[in-house]
């Protein structure tokens, strides 16, 4: 690991306290000392003269573990300032693959994870063998995936046995580094669970120290009730819940975010550890099948493509959509919003969207949508713009709420070069520094990086980074706050931050001049006995 000094920079330290010239000495992989004129010692010196010095950028919501794998230079990610991802969100975990399981979670997660080869393995495995990445990287456990392994696709509650599984599953995976559980409750199989099975599961998080993060039941319609029901799985609990990307989806629910900021104060007040983060966009982005009634897909992929060849059961879809919009995403306001972003068997459509097809094929947007499931044996993911740009401004101005991309680190070649993914991969923490904080004014730059650092590494619970203090690991990023800003657009999203000059991991230079040096310093960052305490 380098000795060095990042010399001049105006040193913002995470704590959300305004920044202020100083060096910052790194040694043996830690910050070392933080202060004016510190002796070199022959380190090498780093001149950040007109630059922000803070902690790297804690992305709390990716799906990195899909490609990871494939990509592990991370680029999309170190190129935006970050040095940390959580992974395994949403209920969708690689781990555990149960014997004879593997065709049936590699059909699950083919709509995210086309690319990736799965094998069986217990979680401990999965961990031992995950590649060494530019990153650090929190894992997760997905609670659709222990569900699938035990229950597979089917809508009933656990039989106590099968509840035990889980259990046993859950600890396994907390005993072997697992930081938490995440939930995806707004799909199948997910979308299946009552809260007293999460309850159930939710006893071996407090006694093991895990933290459970969730996709809420519903963020549209009854985003309040989602909400609510998050709250009560912490006071029942005692564990640390996370909302993720939380949002108000659907044009019928626009407008209430500052309801959503005080339900979620009122919860803290009555000591209920919960926290939040966001993407600063107002498009969202899932696999084309979820967008459509949880009752689809019961019985896996075959099942759902059989359900759609059913006239009957597509006058059934019809209805339930035009009753209450999209299952999670509400009421869009036409066909335009929903754009074909990956797309396995059918490529030539990546970037269009679901109307200018259906208008090329003299069909109405409902039926084409449906028609391109099975098309494409329903692996299609897609963007969806059902967010308020109001709403989304009003979460970036809160302090409560943390960044998160809900993006996987790609590069613009290999693999993860196809397709017209979510412009997110690549802008996220970008967009919030240079576009709502220095270009909008929302919000202060020391509240902007506290929000993407030192907040996030109290909700993680991790001892040692998200801040700069001297002992502290030194993950580090150095950007200008007169340059950094988002460059990837939805039609050409394959296009890296700019202004992020240098990016440090556990002392290791990953970015320099905004070029990736190959290093791979990543480390998984394991289960701490009291990461549900704040």
């Amino acid at each position: 690991m380098d000795d060095f000094i990042i010399r001049g920079g105006t040193v913002i330290d995470g704590s959300g306290a305004p920044g202020a010239r100083a060096d910052v000495a790194v040694r043996n992989g830690r910050i070392a000392a933080i202060g004016n004129d510190l002796t070199a010692g022959g380190a090498r010196e780093i001149d950040a003269a007109g630059r922000i010095v803070c902690p790297g950028f804690i992305d709390i919501k990716t799906h990195s573990d899909w490609t990871l794998p494939l990509m592990p230079q991370a680029e999309s990610k170190i190129r935006q300032g970050v040095t940390t991802e959580v992974i395994g969100h949403c209920g969708y975990s690689c781990a555990p693959v149960l014997p004879g399981k593997v065709e049936l979670i590699r059909d699950y997660l083919s709509p995210s994870a086309p690319w990736l080869t799965f094998f069986e393995t217990g979680y401990a495995g999965y961990l031992e063998g995950y590649p060494q990445t530019a990153v650090n990287r929190a894992m997760l456990v997905g609670h659709n995936t222990l569900r699938l392994m035990t229950m597979g696709l089917e809508d009933r509650p656990p039989e106590p046995a099968e509840l035990e599984q889980m259990k046993r599953l859950l600890e396994e995976a907390l005993e072997a580094g697992a930081i938490g559980m995440s939930s995806g409750l707004f799909t199948a199989p997910g979308s299946y669970a009552e809260g007293e099975e999460l309850v159930e599961l939710g006893s071996v998080l407090r006694r093991r120290g895990g933290l459970y993060f969730t996709h809420l039941r519903d963020e549209s319609n009854t985003v309040f009730d989602s909400v609510q029901e998050a709250i009560e799985f912490g006071e029942r609990t005692g564990v640390h819940v996370q909302i993720v990307h939380v949002k108000l989806s659907g044009t019928d629910n626009w407008g209430g975010a500052q309801t959503l900021l005080d339900l979620l104060a009122a919860a803290r007040a009555r000591g209920v550890a919960i926290d939040c983060d966001q993407y600063p966009y107002v498009a969202a982005s899932n696999p084309l099948k979820n967008l459509f009634p949880a009752w689809l897909q019961e019985g896996g992929v075959d099942a759902l493509l059989a359900r759609l060849g059913d006239a009957e059961a597509r006058t059934r879809v019809r209805c339930e959509v035009e009753a209450d919009g999209l299952n999670n995403f509400g009421r869009i306001p036409d066909w335009d919003a929903i754009r074909i972003s990956i797309s396995p068997d059918l490529p030539q459509y990546a970037g269009r969207t679901i109307a200018e097809i259906a208008a090329e094929r003299g069909r109405d947007g409902f039926e084409t949508a449906l028609d391109y499931i099975v098309e494409d044996r329903a692996q299609t993911r897609v963007l969806v713009s059902s967010i308020s740009e109001d709403d989304v401004q009003t979460l970036i101005r809160s302090p409560a709420i943390m960044i998160g991309s809900d993006g996987n680190s790609v590069a613009p070649y290999g693999v993860t070069g196809q397709g017209k993914p979510h412009p997110r991969f690549y802008g996220t923490f970008a967009k919030v520094l240079g576009h709502y904080a220095r270009d909008l004014g929302l919000l202060p730059l020391h509240t902007a990086v506290h929000k993407m650092t030192g907040a996030s590494a109290a909700a993680l619970g991790l001892a040692d980074r998200g801040l700069l203090r001297e002992g502290w690991r030194a993950d580090i990023t150095v950007f200008d706050p007169d340059t950094v800003a988002e460059r990837a657009t939805y039609q050409d999203p394959h296009r890296y931050a700019t202004g992020i000059d240098a990016v440090f991991v556990n002392g290791v230079s990953v970015l320099e001049q905004e070029r990736h040096t190959g290093a791979l310093p990543g480390q998984v960052l394991r289960r701490q006995p009291a990461a549900n305490s704040r």
